[in-house]
This record gives C-alpha cells, structure tokens and sequence, in this order.
C-alpha cells in the first residue's frame, strides 16, 4: 500500500466546508500523521474522529481546526460508536484492531510511514481516491508538482537541528525536504550530532525547530545551542511540528524557507 502523506489544494491548510457527496464514506483518523491528510483531502462533514494530540496547539499546526471534531486515543474502540466507514492510521495494527474495525463495519487502513518524497505523491492520489475526493487529490498534486519544479538550482550548506542536537538523517524524508528548500546537508549526517562535532565542525547554516523551543527539558538545554550562539552560526527557525510526520504541512514551510534562505 502506498504511503500515505499529502498535501493541500491552494495553501497546504485544511479546506472549509462544502457539499459532499451522500456516498462517501465517513473517515475517522488514528495516527497524527493521517490527521494531516484527513483535514486536507476530505470535506469537514467526511471526518468523523482526529487524534488528541492533533488538537494540542505544541504538537499539530492545524490545531484549530482538528478541536472542531471529536477527539480519539488512537484506538478503534475509541472511534467505534462513530460507526466510521474507513479508519485511517499510520504503521501496524494488531489483529484484534481489525476484527474490531470489521465488527463496526469499517475498513481499517494502515498506511507506511513514507520514506522519501515519490511515496508522498503517489500518496496523495491513493487517499483522495480512498476518500472519494479525486479533484482535491488533483489540485494537491499540482501544488506538489510545482514546489518540486522549482527546487532551487543552487543549494546552501546546511543542517537541521532539533532539542538535544536530534538532526534530519542523510538521505531521509526529512533531508529531501530540506533539499527541496535549498538546504544541502553533509553526505554523512546521522539522526543526531554532538556538541563535539559542532565545536569541530560547525556548520555554515542551521535550520533550527522551534519545536517546545520554550519549554524546560534537557534537549532544550543542549550545549551545542549555546556554541552555536558563540560561533554566530546563522540560524532560521523553523516550524517543528510540521518535521514530525515530514508531511502536507511542510509544504508551505519549505516556501517559506526558500524565502528566508533568499534573504
């Protein structure tokens, strides 16, 4: 099955209300990463369920809008009195999800965790013909087709730098993303760098998640954040909920991070 992340008609922000079809089938979400393409693809009467943690303004871009529906733990039974006719999530489900979901009369459709940007694009058509939501699909294929159109011709030398020096892997969804930017990041960078590395090495350019960037913890008090300050390394915010799925969201981050790296 193809993964499953996707992308908004004109702004990457979810659509409005309008007419939809008596036929479509009522869709309910389990997984953060499905509510992203859920509140995109599928008209508001469609949506029967996002998760919790989709309306918690810390983690999810598009609180407001998830808090207009009912919230689920990410279980089917959570979702059961709903009666949805498909319910989305993202990775494995046990068996006795399924036999749940089958016992409420729903589809339970488990997509993968897209692993670089092709997946993301075939994604997009798979769930909005799922959705029966085809000209939404086409419209958020077009405005994925145009962001990857323009990819910058020049790239500038980079990393992403996340609480307690968790980075974007070489090659990951996460790096393709940052690519599609304009960000360039070293061949051999891993999951995680050390305040080591940065003192030895230190970057030309960091694109630093903002996210809980305000909170206390250990991740926010790592010391490579204040060599960085030390070196004048150039740093550009970005916004860290859209890097958790690597999903639809991003796609008005990378616009405008494209700007931001003009500048």
């Amino acid at each position: 099955m193809a993964a499953c992340v996707c992308a908004s008609a004109a702004s990457a922000a979810p659509a409005g209300p309008g007419d939809v079809d008596a036929r479509a089938p009522r869709v309910a979400s389990l997984n953060l990463c499905t509510d992203e393409f859920v509140l995109l693809l599928a008209e508001p009467e469609q949506i029967v369920s996002v998760t919790h943690l989709a309306q918690d303004r810390h983690e999810f871009p598009w609180w407001r809008s998830a808090r207009l529906y009912t919230a689920n733990d990410g279980s089917v039974a959570s979702v059961a009195a709903d009666r949805p006719d498909i319910i989305l999530t993202m990775g494995g489900t046990g068996r006795d999800q399924e036999r749940l979901a089958r016992a409420i009369g729903a589809e339970l459709v488990a997509m993968p965790f897209p692993q670089d940007l092709a997946a993301i694009e075939e994604a997009i058509g798979t769930v909005a013909a799922r959705l029966q939501q085809p000209a939404r699909g086409r419209r958020v294929l077009r405005q994925f087709g145009a962001l990857m159109r323009t990819r910058p011709e020049v790239e500038t030398e980079g990393v992403f730098l996340s609480g307690g020096g968790q980075s974007a892997a070489a090659g990951g969804i996460a790096d393709q993303w940052l690519s599609l930017a304009g960000v360039d990041q070293p061949d051999d960078q891993g999951f995680r760098m050390t305040a080591e590395q940065l003192l030895r090495d230190p970057p030309g350019l960091v694109i630093r998640s903002d996210y809980r960037r305000n909170q206390t913890s250990r991740g926010n008090f790592w010391p490579g954040f204040r060599i960085l300050r030390r070196l004048a390394v150039r740093q550009i915010a970005t916004d860290g909920r859209r890097w958790t799925c690597a999903g639809p969201s991003l796609i008005p981050e990378i616009r405008r991070l494209r700007a931001a790296l003009a500048r």
